[in-house]
Formats: structure tokens, sequence, C-alpha cells
């Protein structure tokens, strides 16, 4: 929680802004349309205060006040007025619509980039921090477009035209008046460097909120089990005090830099034209309507720039909050790459050739692993708890991408399928099954057309989930929460094998996959199981050893090397760590010589 936060520099500020930019491209046509727009509603302003002008010196001043004159003079100035509300509200449309669309596109692309980052950037990084940048800092960007940019541009093109109609007026004060641009511009550079690390500070800091948030939503049957509330508050209390004091310290610079400041600017500005217009009055007669115009054309010019100042800290937090967002799409930390060869997996064959794995890169996890699956015939690893059988399944389905050795099915590499063949010919049940919001028929099809109604109830019955999923009052159309939380374990199970079985899959692989079904369940399902696994290859993780008794290969792992291979007979006749674990599970020296004669 007290990691140094990293300041970005002006240069580097720039980058995250052009690269923002860069999204704007797609909309040159409507840009281009919007400033049009843009432009005359800033000749509308600048034309304002000249009919005011004319009006006061021209007919105010010397008494002369002609009834047709004054009225084309009203008529224009009303005309002008109308027509910039109108147009006004065409141009800020527009610039709304491209905000919204860059956003649109942007979130579309943080979305993407999550879903194809490979699992190890998951596994350092908090689940709220990625959701932190997905919505939060994405709505702070869209606050950019949508406000600063618009701002911004509005304002630029008002002060220019401003100083343009300041320089008609009177080319000498208008000169005078230049210095305000140099101090506007100091003050604005001086906000974002002091700024800028409060921002990052205050990002960092929503971040870890999220991320404790989310952790505590997940656990939060642990923490209440275990009463851990007490801790869990004071953790996100001190995280909220850290966000809260980053956020005091920015108050802070807004309130010395931005309104007051400028306001101090304008001040003196009005003071240098009033002064001005004094002096030169000993030598000449000035006129009204000059002095009412440059007057009105600072108020008008500071308008902008106080518009600008205030939005500055808008643009501050959507430089740091791009720059997040922009850090997750440079993520190289990709799920592994894919391949364009066509190979198509026909039998099913695996064989795992010398593969060694490290997660980190410094502890290897597999340590030289090699056996063969043949078609048809199930494979079991059983070991402790870390012996590394997960990181083996995982290899399998290229969840993590692998250096040394290979792994081949059907004599090709896996590396040389695309991911597409392997997801397809591949069926995972895992031990903690995953349902999505929905229906159970959407959670067994997983929005699949290709599989009719009938065919997902065919694939329920197979696996003995039709009984319960039956009495449901919906049946397979019953509606699923999130997770599935008001299903059983078993239940869940079941939704899950019927799913993968409803994929037709080459390949089987399961994760414990009966481990929270009950025992008669458990029974039902291992028939099922035979059937299944009936010309497909099988790879299962087991931890109760009576499931596998019938595999054709177990390969029991310790410290992520394969340290015994056999049947189950075999294994039990050499009294190894097979035979430990058997006489753990089975309580028994007598009844292990029951099961070997």
């Amino acid at each position: 929680m007290d990691e140094k936060i990293k300041v970005e520099s002006g240069k580097e500020q720039r980058k995250v802004l052009y690269r923002l930019l860069a999204y704007t491209k797609p909309h040159t046509k409507t840009i281009v349309l919007a400033f049009s727009l843009l432009l005359l509603t800033t000749i509308g302003d600048i034309l304002g205060p000249i009919l005011v002008k004319i009006f006061i010196d021209d007919y105010l001043t010397p008494r002369n006040l002609p009834f047709q004159p004054l009225l084309m003079l009203a008529l224009a100035y009303m005309g002008i007025q109308i027509g910039n509300v109108l147009v006004s509200y065409f141009q800020l449309l527009k610039f709304q619509e491209i905000a919204l669309k860059i956003i649109q596109q942007i979130r579309i692309d943080v979305f993407s980039k999550v879903q194809s980052l490979g699992l190890r950037y998951f596994d350092k990084t908090p689940a709220g921090s990625i959701v932190s940048r997905v919505t939060n800092d994405t709505e702070a960007i869209k606050d950019m477009f949508v406000t600063v940019i618009v701002t911004f541009i509005q304002s630029g093109f008002l002060i220019i035209g401003i100083f343009v109609a300041m320089f008609i007026l009177n080319v000498k004060l208008a000169f005078f008046c230049l210095f305000i641009l140099p101090v506007i511009f100091f003050i604005m550079q001086l906000y974002r460097k002091l700024s800028s690390r409060f921002y990052q500070d205050m990002r960092e800091r929503l971040s870890q909120l999220n991320a404790k948030l989310s952790e505590s939503l997940s656990g939060m049957g642990i923490i209440q089990v275990f009463r851990q509330e007490k801790r869990l508050r004071a953790e996100f209390g001190e995280i909220n005090d850290k966000h809260y004091q980053a956020g005091m310290k920015n108050i802070k610079v807004d309130g010395l830099l931005l309104r007051p400041a400028i306001d101090l600017v304008y001040v003196a500005a009005i003071i240098l034209v009033l002064s001005f217009f004094g002096i030169t009055s000993f030598n000449n007669p000035i006129e009204i309507g000059v002095l009412y115009a440059f007057v009105n054309y600072l108020d008008r010019f500071f308008e902008p720039v106080n518009n600008m100042m205030m939005r500055l800290s808008l643009y501050q937090q959507a430089i740091v909050a791009a720059s997040r967002v922009f850090k997750l799409l440079d993520e190289e930390e990709l799920a592994p790459a894919q391949t364009s060869k066509a190979g198509s997996i026909e039998e099913g064959e695996i064989e795992f050739r010398n593969v060694s794995f490290s997660y980190d890169g410094k502890r290897d996890i597999l340590k030289n692993i090699s056996f063969t699956a043949k078609p048809g015939e199930t494979v079991a690893l059983v070991g402790h708890t870390g012996s590394g059988k997960s990181s083996i399944i995982n290899l399998m389905m290229r969840f993590y991408e692998f250096e040394r050795g290979d792994i081949f099915i059907d004599g090709q590499s896996i590396k040389d399928y695309s991911a597409d063949e392997l997801r397809v010919k591949m069926g995972l049940v895992l031990q903690d099954p995953f349902l999505f919001y929905g229906t159970i028929m959407d959670n067994i099809r997983l929005h699949n057309t290709d599989l009719s109604e009938k065919e997902v109830e065919e694939a329920a019955e197979f696996v003995q989930a039709h009984t319960f999923i039956d009495k449901l009052e919906d049946g397979y159309h019953h509606k699923v929460v999130e997770r599935g939380s008001t299903f059983s374990s078993g239940q869940r199970q079941l939704i899950a094998f019927a799913r993968t079985i409803a994929a037709n899959p080459k390949i089987l692989v399961l994760d414990e996959a009966t481990a929270n079904i009950d025992t008669e369940t458990e029974e039902a399902i291992q028939i099922a199981l035979e059937k299944m696994r009936e010309g497909r290859t099988t790879i299962a993780i087991a931890h109760r050893l009576s499931t596998i008794q019938d595999a054709n290969l177990i390969l029991v792992l310790h410290q992520g090397e394969i340290v015994e291979r056999g049947t189950h007979q075999e294994l039990l006749a050499k009294r190894g760590l097979y035979h430990k674990m058997y006489l753990l599970q089975n309580g028994s020296e007598e009844k292990l010589e029951d099961v070997v004669g």
C-alpha cells in the first residue's frame, strides 16, 4: 500500500495525450463539421461587443438615434445571439458524440485486451485493480473528451478571436495585454507539475480500494466465519485515508492556482486597460464604446481561461487515468501465441516430452515430465498438494506458455494447433465449476447456436443432471444467478459436466471433477464418466484414489517430478508413495492386503 507512486514527466504526459488524440482519426468528418460550427459561434461571440461599441460611439454618445438604423442594429444583435444558441447546441452535440464514440472504442479495446491476457497477469494483478482500469479510468478519460477537449478547443478559438478584435480596436493596448498569455501559461504549467503526483496517487489509491472491496466481496463467507471484519475495515480505512489525504493535497493546489490566481491576473489586466485609457484621455478624448469593448473582451477572455483552468484538474485526472489504461493495453503478458497452421486433432494421443516449467522463472514447478496417453486411455495424476498436477493441465490447455520440452497431440506440437482447435477438441471440468448469469440452457450451451435444446437435454441426461433440472420451476430455462450460488456444489458440477459433454470433445480433462458431489450422485457420475471416456483420451487429477482405480496409467507426482507410474495394482505392489497415500485414505494395512490379494 505504501509503494512509491511514479510521477510521469511532461514528455510522457504529451505522449499519452497524442495517443488519446489518435482515437479521433476515424471521426475526421464529424470533427471538421464540429470545428466549423465552433468557428461560427466564436465569430458570433466576437461580433456582439463590436455591435454594442458601434451603438455607443456612433449613436448613443452623439445622441443621434435614428429609428431605422438602430432597429437594424438591434435585429442584427438579436439574430447573432439566437444563431449562437442554435449553432452552439449542434456544435456541443457533435463534440459529445465524438467523445462518447471514442470512449466506447477505448473500452472495447481494454476489454478485448483483458480477454487476451495470459493467466500469469491475473495471477499477479488483483481483480479489483483491473476492474478499476476498465471502469473508473475510462470514465475519467470520457470526462476529458466530453468536457476538457471541447472546452479547450472552444476557449482557444475564442481567445484568438478576442485578441484579433482587440488589435482591430487598439493595436498598442492589445500588445500590452499580450503579457497575460505567458503569465497564464506559467500558472498552468505550475499547476500541472504540482497536481500530477497527487492525481497519480489518487488513482492508485482508488484502484487499491476497488481491489480490497472486490477481495472482501469474493471472500465474504470466510471473512465472517473467521471474524475478520474488524481487520478488513481497518485495512480499507487505511487505504481510504490515504486516498483522502491525496485528494486534500490536490484541493489545496486547486484552491490556490485555479480561480484565485487567474482572478488576480484579471484584476491586473483591468487596471492596465483603465490606466491606459485614463492616461490617454489627458491628450485625446476617449471613445466610450472602445473602452466598453476592451473591458468586455477582457471579461470574455478570462471566462474561457477560467473554464480552461477549472477543467485542467479533469485533464490531469484523465491523463493519469489514460496512462494506466495504456499500461494495461501495452501489457506483454499475453496468452500463448496463436498459430496460423491448420492442424486438426483426430485421435487425441497426448505425449509430454521432457517438459519443465516455472511460473516465476526461478523455481521449477514441473521437472522433466514425460508420459504418453494413447487414444481412448485414461491417465490419472495423483500427488500431494503442490506436486504439479494442475500445472500439467494448465500447460496442456495452453493457459501458460512453456519453453522447455514439448507437448504433442497426435504427434504434432500443441504450439502448432490453433487455440480454437484446442478449445473445441479438449473438454475441461474443474473442481470448482463456474456458472454464468443467465439460464441453465445458456450455461450448458454457452451460446453455441449449433447445439439444439434437444442435444442440451441429452447431454444433461447423460451426466444424470436432467433429473434435478426437470424438477425446477422453469426447467432448463431456470435463472442462474451470479456464479450459480443458488445451486448446490454437486448441482453446479453436474451442469459443468453437461456443458463439457454437449461440446463432444476428443480429449477429456478432469480436475477432481467429482470432489463436490455426494456419494450417491458420484456413483451415477462414475457410470457416466465411463461412458464419457469411451473413445476419448482422458487426463484426470484425483485426490480420492478410489475414483481412478481403473485408469490405464497412474502418475504419482512429488515436488514437480514423476516418482512412480503404473496401474493401481502395480503401484500398490511397489509399496511406495502411492501405497502410503492409499493407506492414509483407506485406514489399515489389512484393508490394503485384501485389495492386493
